[in-house]
């Protein structure tokens, strides 16, 4: 028997856990193609056929089902390998790794952030960024405690993982001085016909927000839809568009990117998640950021009402 492929590995586990080549390539981001060429060498290479047909899916044969178990073990090794050999030598349990979606603002993920540091717990912070998918697939095989979002687990979605709510907040519309003076008047109806910047189709507001507009009667005119939350806060800083933002966040929005708050919709809501492969939140790390967190929030819509 050849030498297995980790690769190799990974995409049979995606097969397995979406159901098909199909649901893998997208929770993958890559081509049925690639997967199902890379299915076949492993099969090959483990002289055995891993799925079978159902109708229109796979489901696992037996070989598969020994399989995938033995391979949720190697990948919580090879998690348990890397956290070993990068933490310090007398207290190799320390790292904590936390995964975040790329469309939360960086001044929230470093408010969810900043009290594992400051924890007198000895934690050594690893930090990545990603889509949800990837960052979700990791954290399946224990290479990540945690995954920050803005959504919960998708319900298409076939993992043993589980979404814990950190709060939510209203949202606020801010604009460079000539924009504020201009829109403020009248919010949220003057916002029809207003250069609105918003997020992605990537972020969970994306949506929200082309309903909240719905709902008020407001037709904007959308000058750009951008992933980078902090890029969208530049280009609003130069004027070239009202955006909107969490309300946890005014103060800091305001004063590091110059721009006034044109009106608050608490109507229009940010919500956050933390995702875990517990049901209850265990790790000290995963502890202190949904406490903090939760605390934060929850001081703000005190404020709020």
């Amino acid at each position: 028997m050849a030498a297995i492929n980790f690769k190799h590995l990974r995409y049979f586990w995606a097969v397995a856990k979406e159901g098909g080549v199909t649901q893998a390539s997208k929770f993958l981001n890559l081509t049925p193609q690639t997967i199902s060429g890379q299915l076949k060498i492993l099969e090959q290479d483990l002289g055995v056929k891993l799925f079978k047909k159902s109708g229109r899916n796979l489901v696992l044969s037996q070989a598969g089902q020994k399989a995938l178990s033995y391979a949720e073990k190697i990948f919580q090794l090879e998690a348990e390998l890397e956290t070993a050999l990068l933490g310090p030598c007398d207290n190799a349990g320390t790292v904590f790794r936390v995964g975040v979606v790329d469309v939360i603002p960086k001044l929230i993920v470093y408010q969810m952030i900043e009290p594992v540091l400051r924890s007198d717990e000895p934690l050594r912070l690893i930090c990545q960024e990603g889509d949800l998918n990837s960052l979700l697939a990791d954290l399946a095989i224990h290479k990540l405690d945690l995954v920050l979002t803005d959504c919960p687990i998708p319900p298409s979605l076939r993992l043993d993982l589980f979404s814990h709510p950190l709060g939510e907040c209203g949202m606020v519309f801010f604009g460079a001085k000539e924009l504020a003076d201009r829109y403020r008047k009248g919010f949220p109806g003057s916002l029809s016909g207003a250069p609105v910047l918003m997020q992605s189709k990537e972020s969970s507001l994306h949506s929200d927000l082309r309903r909240w507009f719905q709902g008020h009667n407001i037709f904007p005119s959308i000058k750009a839809e951008i992933e980078d939350s902090a890029l969208l806060k530049v280009f609003g800083e130069k004027g070239l568009g009202v955006f909107n933002a969490p309300a946890v966040i005014e103060r800091q929005i305001a004063q590091q990117y110059d721009v006034e708050v044109i009106g608050r919709a608490d109507d229009l809501r940010a919500r956050f998640f933390a995702i875990t492969t517990e049901r209850d939140l265990q790790h000290p790390g995963v502890a202190t950021i949904t406490t903090q967190f939760r605390t934060l929030l929850s001081r703000d819509d005190d404020k709020a009402v």
